[in-house]
Order: C-alpha cells, then structure tokens, then sequence
C-alpha cells in the first residue's frame, strides 16, 4: 500500500519561510452528490433494463399448453434468483461508477480512499432505494385509489339501474333470429 505524507503549506517571503499551522479539516465535502445522483440513476436504469430482460426470458420459457414447458416453481425459484443477481449486478454498476465520477481527492491515505469510495457506493444503493420504493408508493396508491374510484362508481350505476348508450345493440347481437313461441311455452 502506498502511503501519502501530509504536507503542510508554506509561505516564502523575502528569503525567510514560514510554515502555516496545518488544519484536519477539508475545504469541501467528502461527499461528492453528483456522482452519487448520477451512480442512483444508473443502478435504477440496469435494473430496470436487467429485468425487462427476465421477464423476456421468464415468458419464452413458459408454455401456454399443459405438461409442456418449465414448472411454476422452477419459474418462481428462477425469477427470485435473477431480482437477487439484478439487484446485486445494478447496485455495484451504479457504486462503481459512483466511485469513479467522484473527485480526487490529494493527500488522503489510500485507507481512507477506499473508505470513501465504499461510503459513495452505499450512498447510491440507499438513495436508489428510497427512490425506487417512493415511485412504487405512489404507482401502488395511485392504482388503488382507481380502483376505489371505480368500484364506487360501478355500484352507483347498478343501484340506479342506468344502462349505457350500446346496451340495446349489444342485446340485439346476443340474441338469436328465431322468435319461436314454442320455445318459450314449455312452461
């Protein structure tokens, strides 16, 4: 491993240095949101990519017709593997370039750099996560209050009994050509 020296700075004036007391702490954040914003947005993106293309090879695996095909749980046991590897794959894409988009950071010893680098990663999984799992909560509310909506409104037609403007054509094309009354006086 290689290790850094500190150094700290120095003024020179006419013939004489003077040394100026160094500090421990950084003019910036070690933090850099950029790179963590843009690794969030990438580990979102694979992802979203990654399992489209499960999903392609999970319904190019089933078979419409019985015996034919790959068993339920062999598809369930697939699909629980491949959600775990594209977490694992996307997380460690959006961390790893994260960690390279960060700025460079001089006279940090390598520890410590690596540290940060990990810190970052972290970062891009939380905030991928918390943005996943708010965009999911409002689709799943979003969806639910539709449904609501339309099971409210779904009673409401059939309590007060108001057909629709293509109820009478549809009934007509239901039924059949014969009017026989023979049919209809068995009782």
């Amino acid at each position: 491993m290689q290790q850094t020296t500190v150094t700290r700075p120095v003024i020179e004036r006419q013939g004489s240095v003077t040394e100026l007391p160094g500090k421990n702490e950084a003019y910036s954040s070690g933090v850099s949101w950029a790179a963590v914003l843009g690794g969030a947005f990438v580990a979102a993106s694979l992802s979203l990519i990654l399992i489209a293309l499960g999903t392609g090879l999970g319904f190019s695996a089933v078979s419409p017709w019985a015996n034919t095909g790959v068993s339920a749980s062999t598809i369930g046991m697939g699909a629980i593997a491949w959600l775990v590897i594209t977490q694992i794959v996307a997380s460690a894409m959006g961390g790893y370039l994260a960690g390279r988009l960060r700025t460079k950071w001089v006279n940090v010893h390598t520890d410590e750099v690596y540290f940060r680098d990990t810190a970052h990663g972290f970062l891009v999984w939380a905030v991928g996560l918390v943005v996943t799992a708010s965009l999911l909560a409002t689709a799943a509310t979003s969806l639910a209050g539709a449904a609501t909506q339309r099971n409210n409104s779904t009673t409401a037609t059939r309590s007060d009994e108001v057909t629709g403007p293509n109820d009478y054509f549809i009934d007509l094309l239901m039924r059949s050509g014969n009017f026989s009354s023979a049919a209809n006086d068995v009782a």
